[in-house]
């Protein structure tokens, strides 16, 4: 994974814009975080291989922590905390936010297939 390229990544969202996507959401402060922590609140969401399709989508942020925010028919759907990307998949948009320590906090992928 590398740090976002807002121009590449804007590129990417472009690319699948107004056709049938699957989208996978994430969102964690972990699973067991009040179980360390009992001041942690802990939180999640999760949805994989939902189709959409957005007439408009975009990224933006700055000092590397964007956010990623696609306009469908009925509503928005968008991601918050994201750092890095993968870009070696042209199929796909893999994005994601990591803490501190490394570890995921959030995730966006869009592709054409299943994940």
């Amino acid at each position: 994974m590398q740090v976002i390229d807002i121009v590449q990544v804007q590129n990417r969202i472009d690319s699948f814009k107004d056709q049938d996507i699957y989208v996978h959401l994430e969102l964690t402060t972990g699973a067991y975080a009040s179980h360390h922590d009992s001041s942690k609140h802990p939180a999640a969401n999760f949805i994989t291989n939902a189709v959409i399709r957005y007439s408009n989508g975009s990224i933006v942020g700055s000092n590397g922590i964007y956010r990623a925010g696609l306009k469908m028919e009925h509503g928005w759907l968008y991601a918050e905390g994201l750092t890095t990307w993968d870009e070696s998949d042209p199929d796909r948009l893999i994005l994601a936010g990591h803490d501190g320590q490394g570890k995921l906090v959030v995730a966006l992928q869009l592709s054409r297939e299943p994940f």
